[in-house]
């Protein structure tokens, strides 16, 4: 005789079970908080600093291997965040430096990055990101370094050459431009306000389909999207953010050139506060040298990696504005000083090269 097979539940006991799970978490995620609070006073006594990258992406990517049920495991890493970063505001509230105002991209990596509990430090431009960080006004700076589409970001480049600061993290971020106005409709659109690389970013379609208007470049993409929202005959491109930020219509969503368009930014440091992060598995090592002018210079340089079967990652020249058409090369490698072959090749790359600056090592983004 067969049994009859169990009714499903309804929407209302699925509910119940919800919140019954929800208070269940709530009750461990205030476990994990009081367990933290025990580390940040022991961090204290021993002089050590809140935030460890490498500390954090090691949690991540334990849990994303251990993660077996139906949450996608790209859902992983943004919860754990954001879980870290309110368990770490209770040690002490990091203070970020981005390029402002609200709505930029840069917040949205440095909220990516570091969750949403930290105070936010808008600045004006990335010389000032790098000026909050180094004066001690932040505790780190998010500045873009690169784009999928249009290549470095030049001026944070050459900041870095003589900045105090290192880099101890790295976040990209997919970038998605969508033309925002005041007011509905293209009558009256005399000017786009953006970034220049979002102009860039965005040439083909604003050639094909505003090739009237002004291109105006401005500092931000969210100074685009506020001046926008002050006079009726501007549109900027800026994020689904800024359009909530500043009360605009989305005339036209994701007209970026490259519907694949990222950008990298890069998380910079005082050293003496945020040393560098120990080796994590998955590390990239960023540095810049120069060579002297003289034949097969460039290639003696990269000879070290080669033999020590280092991988390069990125490579770009910068001029080294001395009017003797010299360079300095920009490197990012594979891989730890801590390892034996990295620090190797490093040694013998450095007795090769008239200036040398490790510009930093940290954890991979590989979220």
């Amino acid at each position: 005789m067969t049994q009859p097979s169990q009714a499903p539940d309804d929407l209302g006991s699925l509910r119940a079970r919800i919140d019954a799970v929800d208070r269940e978490l709530l009750g461990l995620l205030n476990r994990r908080a009081a367990l933290a609070l025990e580390v940040g006073a022991l961090k204290k006594r021993e002089g050590s600093p809140v935030f460890r990258p490498e500390r954090e992406a090691q949690v991540i990517d334990s849990l994303k291997a251990a993660n077996a049920g139906p949450l996608a495991a790209d859902s992983v890493a943004p919860i754990w965040r954001e879980i870290m970063s309110a368990c770490r505001s209770l040690e002490a509230p990091l203070r970020v430096a981005y390029l402002g105002p609200a709505g930029t991209f840069s917040e949205l990596a440095a909220l990516g990055y570091f969750g949403s509990s930290i105070v936010r430090v808008p600045c004006t431009s990335i010389d000032e990101v790098f000026r909050a960080t180094s004066g001690g006004a932040a505790d780190f700076g998010v500045v873009p370094v690169e784009n999928s589409t249009e290549g470095v970001v030049a001026r944070s480049l050459d900041l870095f050459l003589n900045t105090p600061l290192t880099i101890v993290g790295e976040t990209s971020l997919y970038v998605r431009h969508n033309l925002l106005r005041k007011v509905e409709g293209f009558d009256g659109l005399k000017a786009v306000c953006a970034h220049p690389q979002a102009l860039a970013q965005c040439h083909a379609w604003l050639n094909a389909h505003l090739p009237q208007a002004e291109r105006r470049p401005v500092a931000s993409n969210a100074e685009g999207a506020r001046l926008a929202a002050l006079d009726p005959t501007l549109a900027g491109i800026a994020s689904d953010r800024a359009a909530s930020e500043y009360g605009l219509h989305t005339l036209a969503p994701a007209i970026q050139d490259d519907p694949h368009n990222r950008t990298r930014f890069a998380v910079v440091a005082l050293p003496e506060k945020h040393p560098q992060p120990r080796a994590s598995g998955h590390d990239c090592t960023s540095l810049v040298v120069s060579v002297p002018n003289q034949p097969g210079a460039v290639h003696d340089m990269l000879v070290p990696l080669k033999q020590h079967g280092v991988s390069m990652t990125r490579f770009e020249s910068r001029p080294a504005r001395s009017g003797q058409w010299e360079y300095y090369f920009y490197i990012d490698i594979d891989g730890h000083p801590d390892q034996p072959q990295v620090a190797q090749a490093l040694q013998e790359l450095r007795g090769v090269c008239a200036f040398y600056k490790l510009l930093g090592t940290y954890p991979l983004d590989t979220h």
